[in-house]
């Protein structure tokens, strides 16, 4: 835990590389919702960024864990939660037009006053969350 900051500032700054990667070579914002959607929606041919793109988040884990990197346990959550959690965060991405990701690293980069907001009131309510949980 020493040298979490560590690991934290390399993903971020991965997932930043990632998201400008994708911006600058197919002009597409990397929101998971709108790529995940756009996978389970479409009845037309798939394009194969989104593909590879929704591998790799599934399959990283497995590709870092002979490195030494792991991801948190949640063997802890309870399952009937995380799928309450994961119907709400559906819902919000729905009612948002977005997700964290898009809103919160593509949005407030490109300077969108809509994800500005969009991803303030993520935080408040993550922050308010916690603070209920805990």
């Amino acid at each position: 835990m020493e040298h979490s900051w560590i690991m934290a500032l390399i993903g971020g700054a991965l997932i930043g590389a990632a998201a400008f990667i994708l911006m600058l070579f197919n002009g597409k914002i990397a929101g998971i919702s709108g790529i995940t959607s756009a996978l389970l929606v479409r009845s037309q041919k798939i394009p194969l960024w989104q593909c590879a793109f929704v591998a790799g988040l599934i399959m990283a884990p497995w590709l870092l864990n002979p490195l030494g990197l792991q991801l948190p346990d949640f063997h802890q959550v309870n399952p009937w939660m995380a799928v309450v959690g994961g119907f709400l965060v559906g819902i919000g991405t729905r009612l948002g037009n977005g997700c964290t990701s898009g809103h919160g690293v593509c949005g407030v980069s490109r300077l969108s006053p809509r994800s500005i907001v969009a991803t303030c009131v993520f935080v408040a309510f993550g922050m308010l969350t916690a603070s209920l949980i805990h």
